[in-house]
């Protein structure tokens, strides 16, 4: 892993690294008897997925996985608020229920917490899809708004013990989330305009939470898989 120079005073430490070597650092937080949180955040298709994938791959029964995106409002929901042609935006979340859940993961009860996953194919949050046992020591959650203050999304970096996050060129997340809304059964014209509309917008406001991370990280990693 290696370090370069922030960019200034108070700015978080910037590194390049590898899939193995951010396993190394958070096999670090998952000791047995103990209760971490991380955060994998970024802008859209900057590759949170991908690498926390990796990371339950590597941690096993160490780690597990609760999403931000888990919180979308319902597709109905959007609809009646009239937020369906900006879906993914900060205020399409149920950012207090996310809240309240990492709150109670903070702290283990004697039996498993259920959180929601995403579904990509339907487009639709999923609830209590995704167990988190007691003797789980590490969580790791992911997603764009984990270091943004508006909307009340300030409420969620008080509940994780660390967040990193991942810095990758506007032009290479465009084309891997274009590949992504591809394969999934999108138009290309109409997939091409959200990814430079909605998610281009979404982005922007994604790095304006950058100095706020513990971890800047530049991933060395192959282009495969999806983007996250």
């Amino acid at each position: 892993m290696h370090q370069d120079v922030p960019d200034g005073a108070g700015s978080p430490p910037v590194v390049r690294a590898t899939i193995p070597e951010l396993v190394a650092r958070a096999a670090t937080l998952a000791r047995p008897g103990t209760r971490r949180l991380l955060g994998v955040t970024g802008a859209p298709g900057a590759g949170k997925s991908t690498l926390c994938a990796a990371l339950l791959d590597a941690l096993g029964e160490q780690a597990a996985l609760v999403g931000m995106d888990g919180f979308h409002y319902a597709n109905v929901e959007l609809q009646r608020l009239g937020r369906s042609d900006r879906k993914g935006a900060p205020d399409t979340f149920d950012v207090d229920g996310y809240v309240a859940l990492l709150n109670r993961l903070r702290t283990p009860p004697a039996g498993p917490l259920y959180g929601p996953a995403f579904d990509r194919g339907l487009e639709e949050p999923i609830g209590s899809a995704v167990p988190v046992h007691p003797g789980t020591p590490l969580v790791l959650t992911e997603g764009n708004y984990l270091l943004l203050d508006d909307h009340g999304w300030a409420a969620v970096r008080g509940c994780l013990d660390e967040v990193w996050y991942l810095d990758v060129p506007p032009e290479v997340r465009e084309q891997r989330l274009l590949r992504r809304r591809l394969s999934f059964g999108h138009e290309p014209r109409a997939a091409a305009e959200w990814v430079t509309t909605v998610d281009g917008r979404n982005g922007r406001t994604v790095e304006t939470s950058m100095a706020r991370a513990d971890l800047v990280v530049h991933l060395d990693v192959p282009e495969a898989g999806g983007p996250g």
